[in-house]
């Protein structure tokens, strides 16, 4: 009987879905790393969501291990090449927690621009600020969207339905732009210059390197907001903070980081910007679905060596 580990939380349908298949299962959240190299020999199964950094020493520890899946879309926190190295299959969720994580950028880009974090603060001090508080629509604006996968293309879908104007930044775009006739394809030095907003909905570059830094910064209207729900470092911080500070543009909503968990972050306290920790996959729905995909996909490995939605 295969051993399989959950070892971040997830809803429990993923742990009655494996057990219903007789497959071993424990669910062990709050294993220090010490503790997780020294348990990992025990499984043949591992998954988890972006808390566990599955690590190259976790999974040189791994004697058994065949397959870690990842609830959710984004693998960074898994070493691939280490896994592939060691011939261990991962798997990730892709598409589960889609309307979750466009939702959720939606509300950060309303909430920046109609100033609800700062309209509910002082509302609740009792200083009635309505004066200070007028906001921006976003009818009629120009969205930028970098990135055109399961994500990307549910918030364009959004973002067009409320009136603005949906450009797009994506190589895959590229080959189905026929598909999309109300959206355009740009190369990013158009985006940054017409865009009023900036969306990000991608993967780093190979090398790690922020897609958005000063010099990118500067090309960018000074009434543009730039939202980012996808990875951490596609906006160099460093460098969108000395924007805010300097009013190059004028806001930022930032729901990821380039270091997770962030309890301390040069974004911090900076006026016009709206920081959120990496929850815009954290709906009671989207957790559902994707606790049910990846026990699933155990399942089907286990007990019919069948391989789905393999990352490598």
């Amino acid at each position: 009987m295969p051993k399989v580990l959950i070892s971040d939380a997830m809803d429990v349908i993923a742990e009655k879905i494996l057990l219903e298949n007789n497959i071993d299962v424990d669910v062990k959240t709050d294993f220090t790393f010490d503790e997780l190299i020294e348990k990992i020999p025990s499984y043949d199964g591992l998954i988890v969501r972006s808390a566990t950094k599955v690590t190259k020493e976790i999974i040189e520890n791994a004697k058994k291990l065949k397959l870690i899946g990842r609830a959710g879309a984004g693998v960074d926190n898994i070493d691939l090449p280490a896994a592939k190295e060691k011939n261990i299959i991962v798997m990730n969720t892709p598409g589960g927690n889609t309307n979750a994580t466009a939702e959720h950028t939606l509300a950060l880009l309303l909430s920046l621009s109609r100033k609800i974090p700062n309209a509910d603060a002082t509302t609740h001090r009792g200083e009635w600020a309505k004066k200070r508080l007028k906001g921006n629509e976003i009818k009629g604006k120009t969205i930028g969207i970098i990135g055109f996968g399961n994500v990307g293309k549910r918030f364009a879908e959004m973002c067009n339905a409320l009136g603005l104007k949906v450009i797009i930044l994506s190589k895959s775009f590229e080959g189905i732009k026929n598909d999309y006739p109300k959206y355009e394809s740009v190369y990013l030095t158009q985006l940054l210059e017409a865009a009023d907003i900036i969306s990000f909905h991608c993967k780093p570059p190979l090398d790690g390197s922020p897609i958005i830094a000063t010099n990118e910064i500067n090309q960018m209207k000074k009434s543009s907001i730039i939202i980012n729900t996808a990875r951490g470092n596609l906006v160099s911080e460093i460098d969108l903070s000395e924007a805010i500070k300097n009013k190059t543009i004028k806001g930022a909503a930032i729901d990821v980081f380039a270091d997770e968990p962030a309890h301390d972050n040069i974004l911090f306290g900076l006026d016009n910007v709206i920081l959120t920790p990496h929850i815009a996959a954290s709906t009671s729905e989207s957790q559902i679905i994707v606790a049910e995909m990846v026990a699933n996909q155990f399942v089907d490995y286990f007990l019919r060596d069948k391989v789905n939605n393999a990352v490598i």
